[in-house]
């Protein structure tokens, strides 16, 4: 198959997956495997007075249990990969099991293994522990006030870190035409992928060697971390994640639980299994987003914006996640000032403890705290200016000529055109018409509301010196090993763990396109360190800029090799053969060929071969890019608002995104719809709430709620395509624009629905009932 980059070749991976064939954690089924549940606290802080286990470990069918005094010297501390520089990091004690205090409610208190889970289950109840509850909390601004409840004795007024960047001073805004200022919670969020997280442990006393299967976005960081924790060699240990139900950023960390199932099978020398349920999922797994944020948006009548500036407090949960203090800080604090062309900005975050589930990546990871707030902001200065939000995006989007552009926090934005998708996306919602419409409805007492966000976002998480320079602790380049077996049939490794971004078919278009065969002779191997080179995973829509950069220099190098190998049997020089449609032939002579495969049996019969080439024919490459790449592109949101009930109707939604090269557009549409779902569920649903003393009020489905396909219009997308220079395919992350642009799309489309009520703001979720007060209120007030 020849030219199939751009072709919306259907996913290879759903056979198997939507048949039910998929191989995931839970189904690894191994002999004399026992399985553990783990104790976790119903208190959000409380000191653990006593502990006593003897009464489950004598339950019938219980192999061990384990408390945090039991590990300790055993097992290590779990560590914080992300040490932002400047901050005063503090990266305070965090235990696989609590020993003295636990410090939000799910953290784990003991390990139970049983010959099957549900006397694990039971065993749990046989455990009696002592609490002395400590007052408890929740919200970061309180825990910052003098007398608030003090998580970690090393960590003084709950801040776990403080980190200023930026070039906005007081004198700047104090010489400016208009100042808007405005306070902003962005709600915390449960990332709920499909398949709640698992883990799988088999010793082999033999050798020494462990296997830990588990739901992973980074296997080779896993087993980076955990032979630290487990005090094993690196190499004795293999982490595998198979097929993995969904991540969202939430299978980044290691957690604790990770550790135990691994140092329970080594202590035991038996297969150990745990598999979380859902209402485990809710309390333990890392939550996302929950910034309280001030911003000041300064600039002139005219609708010049000049500067922006943002005092940011996250939540940072009861410990510090592998990756979260890089979330508030780098991913969300350099690019507030999105795609416009604003010479100065300021940010000032502070991460906090609080007695919550940590929080980490969640889709987006930063990038939608940024744009959320920016959106808002330019919609906001439009409304006081009294400019069309839109012309106000137009005046101060970057133009096409002034690529490479450098922001005020020192970013390089690659290449882009902003306006283009502005167009585009304006074109097909008739913005003209709507607005005439609108009026029109609002004399008959409807209310509908359109929304325009124009985002862009830094990806493609690469560059590894940009990482150790901004405390990321390790590299960000990737792996890829291209294969090819004497018959012409390729196996591709790759050192990123795709978990539903469609890879094992991006991948293998990639190689398909570059050798000329077809793709069904291409098979991709992911997630498994003992197969693969080291590789740093997939996050921060890494994997095809990143992944797919060094998979199309190995494949090169493949190619390079080959074309030795064709011009020895063409009998010409190798500056004298063409490969082209998988077929090496002699430049001007087209009869005098060999075909790919023909080359690929020479390589390995090795008979002929010329001089200093080696038998065989495969590619290695690590590629370190030499810089981000940065998507961006236009979303439209129209929506009515029912003046009765609040209750807010999706009518529709177009997607304007460009990804650089987009090399298969219906996996890229899908990614699209799936991150413009995730977005909409924070503007119009899902929330994470805590009572005052730690309990997750919103902890089942019965609570949090979901979105769900009949919520939403047929989704209008559209791509345009501006390659990156920073990779060989010119490509740029698409992944997460979705949830980037659709949350700020949807508020801004709602809001402008209730402007006649004098209404401005409505803390998100945009819940009926809150809709329907803000609306009472500006009846009242007006």
């Amino acid at each position: 198959m020849v030219g199939v980059i751009g072709q919306a070749i259907k996913r290879r991976e759903d056979p198997r997956l939507i048949t039910g064939q998929g191989q995931f954690t839970d189904d690894i089924q191994l002999p004399g495997m026992v399985y553990a549940a783990i104790l976790r606290s119903p208190h959000a802080h409380a000191r653990v007075a006593h502990i006593n286990v003897e009464e489950a470990r004598s339950h019938p069918g219980v192999v061990a249990v384990y408390t945090g005094k039991d590990l300790e010297g055993k097992l290590g501390l779990l560590p914080t990969a992300w040490l932002p520089p400047n901050s005063d990091i503090k990266t305070t004690a965090h235990p696989a099991l609590a020993v003295d205090r636990v410090r939000y409610v799910g953290d784990g208190v003991a390990l139970v293994v049983a010959k099957d889970r549900y006397i694990a289950r039971d065993a749990l109840d046989l455990i009696h522990v002592t609490y002395e509850v400590l007052p408890a909390v929740v919200n970061q601004e309180r825990a910052m006030e003098p007398g608030a409840p003090l998580l970690h004795e090393d960590a003084p007024d709950n801040v776990a870190f403080h980190w200023q960047v930026g070039n906005a001073t007081d004198e700047v805004f104090a010489r400016a035409e208009v100042v808007v200022r405005h306070h902003i919670h962005q709600q915390r969020l449960i990332p709920n992928p499909m398949e709640p997280r698992a883990a799988v442990a088999q010793f082999h006393p033999s050798n020494g060697d462990l296997t830990l299967w588990c739901t992973s976005q980074n296997p080779h960081i896993h087993r980076f971390i955990l032979s630290g924790l487990l005090g094993m060699p690196e190499h004795k240990l293999r982490v595998v994640a198979t097929d993995v139900g969904g991540g969202f950023g939430s299978k980044i960390a290691v957690y604790a639980d990770e550790a135990l199932v691994a140092y329970a099978a080594r202590d035991l020398k038996r297969p150990v299994k745990w598999s979380e349920d859902r209402r485990e999922n809710f309390l333990a797994t890392t939550h996302g987003r929950d910034h309280y944020q001030f911003i000041e948006l300064a600039g002139k009548r005219d609708g010049t914006l000049e500067a922006i500036r943002v005092r940011a407090v996250a939540n940072m949960g009861a410990y510090l996640s592998t990756a979260a203090p890089g979330v508030p800080t780098i991913l969300f604090g350099l690019i507030v000032s999105g795609p416009y062309t604003i010479p100065y900005a300021g940010v000032d975050v502070y991460g906090v403890f609080t007695n919550t589930t940590p929080t980490d990546a969640y889709r987006g990871a930063g990038r939608p705290e940024a744009t959320y707030l920016l959106e808002r902001m330019v919609d906001l200065f439009a409304r006081e200016i009294g400019m069309d939000p839109v012309e106000l995006r137009r005046k101060n989007l970057i133009s096409q000529d002034q690529f490479p552009y450098h922001n005020p926090m020192g970013l390089e934005y690659d290449s882009g055109n902003y306006t283009r998708a502005l167009d585009l996306a304006l074109d097909k919602a008739d913005y003209a018409a709507f607005r005439t419409r609108q009026q029109e409805l609002r004399a008959h007492g409807r209310y509908v509301g359109i929304g325009v966000t124009t985002y862009v976002e830094i990806c493609g998480l690469g560059p590894s010196q940009i990482a150790g320079a901004v405390g990321f602790q390790g590299g960000l380049w990737e792996s890829a090993m291209v294969r090819v077996h004497p018959t012409g049939k390729v196996t591709v490794f790759t050192g990123t763990s795709p978990h539903g971004q469609g890879e094992e078919t991006t991948f293998a278009q990639i190689v398909a396109d570059k050798l000329g065969i077809p793709v069904e002779d291409i098979e991709v191997v992911h997630g498994d360190t003992a197969r693969i080179a080291m590789g740093w995973g997939t996050y921060g829509s890494r994997s095809t800029p990143v992944g797919g950069g060094a998979l199309t220099i190995a494949t090169d190098r493949v190619i390079e090799k080959a074309k030795k190998i064709a011009a020895h049997i063409l009998e010409v020089g190798e500056e004298d053969v063409e490969f082209n449609e998988g077929s090496f032939q002699a430049k001007g002579d087209p009869k005098r060929r060999a075909s790919f495969q023909e080359v690929t049996l020479q390589a390995y019969l090795a008979w002929n071969l010329p001089q200093g080439v080696e038998p065989a024919l495969e590619g290695t490459a690590f590629y370190d890019p030499a810089n981000f790449v940065y998507s961006f592109g236009t979303h439209v949101a129209m929506v009515e608002v029912d003046a009765d009930t609040g209750e807010v109707k999706l009518d529709r939604y177009i997607a304007v995104d460009d990804p650089g090269r987009v090399l298969n557009p219906m996996i890229a549409e899908g990614q699209v719809h799936g991150g413009i779902v995730q977005g909409v569920g924070q503007a119009l649903w899902e929330g994470a709430v805590y009572d005052n003393q730690g309990q997750l009020v919103t902890g089942t489905f019965m609570d949090y709620a979901m979105p769900k396909a009949h919520f939403f219009p047929e989704i209008e997308t559209r791509f345009t395509e501006t390659p990156s220079p920073h990779n060989p395919l010119g490509v740029k992350g698409i992944g997460e624009t979705g949830t980037i642009a659709s949350t700020p799309t949807v508020v801004n489309a709602v809001l402008d629905a209730l402007q006649p009520f004098g209404v401005k703001e409505i803390e998100m979720p945009l819940l009926p009932e809150r809709v329907w007060r803000a609306m009472q209120n500006g009846r009242e007030n007006g």
